[in-house]
């Protein structure tokens, strides 16, 4: 996975708050074993706390940016991307977003950008306040994408990916899929108040995987709003394999199998690992997000 050294990233995008403090916040999910039992539970990879039962009861005041903020700073260029974790952070989300402009453009429509914040420890939210345990997750209600960087290796030692590049640039695009479903008044269908493979929690979270695969395809071919080349240049079979790698490492049978020792079809909220790999190369396969209706 490489992108144009020569490209300026787009840090607009990017709101980064690690190590701020929520003024009045309290954390909605605590560390330890509270926190392994929200990923446990299939918080991962979701929408925002409220959604999932974890907000704190009411709207939060928003972190305040910190001296420790960086990527204004650091990130310029598509060279930075491709030797810091936080500005390949921002070069996703830039290509992402380019993407869904285009892709929206074409079909006739205008899309909507959301800012991916980088937080530490916890954040406040319009969905609430949330702790590290959490995991990535995307806010409806204030549009924005929330995401701990120390999440990737909770992701490789905690739930046995592979990791790689390519394995964080499919979680961000994973959420900025459920922006899109937002956008297009779908992602309202998670909350039928089932679980299990067929509930609509589960649809939602694979048609975010099928978004993320359809990005995938054409991510080497889209042309960045600045300087009109692809942004990522490089994106090979192997980075699609950390990807694929990391959709199933957190397939709810997985989770459930590692942390439960038994798998539990019924309460799964994510789907599972086969479920999550499918859409995930069904979106990157066609690159077509009509194919991705996981509600037929």
């Amino acid at each position: 996975m490489q992108f144009d050294d020569d490209a300026d990233l787009d840090t607009s995008e990017v709101r980064d708050v690690r190590g701020s403090r929520v003024p009045g916040g309290r954390a909605t999910v605590g560390g330890g074993l509270v926190g392994l039992i929200a990923l446990v539970l299939g918080v991962l990879f979701g929408v925002g706390p409220d959604q999932l039962g974890l907000s704190s009861g009411g709207e939060e005041p928003a972190a305040r940016s910190s001296s420790a903020a960086q990527v204004n700073q650091a990130c310029r260029k598509g060279s930075d991307a491709n030797t810091r974790e936080d500005c390949r952070i921002v070069a996703v989300v830039n290509s992402v977003q380019d993407f869904w402009r285009t892709e929206y453009a074409r079909r006739g429509g205008t899309y909507g950008s959301a800012a991916t914040v980088m937080f530490s420890r916890q954040v406040g939210t319009a969905c609430g306040t949330a702790t590290s345990a959490v995991g990535p997750f995307y806010c409806p209600g204030d549009r924005q994408v929330y995401l701990d960087l120390g999440f990737f290796e909770e992701l490789r030692t905690t739930f046995g990916a592979g990791g790689g590049p390519f394995a964080q640039a499919y979680v961000v695009a994973h959420e900025y899929g459920h922006h899109v479903q937002n956008l297009m008044g779908t992602l309202s269908r998670a909350q039928d108040g089932r679980t299990g493979a067929g509930s609509g929690a589960v649809r939602v979270e694979l048609q975010a995987d099928c978004y993320a695969g359809v990005w995938a395809r054409h991510a080497t071919t889209t042309p960045d709003d600045r300087t009109g080349r692809p942004l990522l240049t490089t994106l090979t079979e192997a980075d699609i394999r950390d990807g694929l790698d990391a959709a199933a490492a957190v397939g709810d049978d997985r989770i459930q199998e590692r942390f439960q020792g038994r798998v539990t079809p019924e309460s799964w909220t994510h789907g599972s690992a086969a479920q999550r790999q499918r859409w995930f190369h069904e979106g990157y396969r066609t690159g077509d997000m009509a194919r991705c209706d996981t509600f037929r």
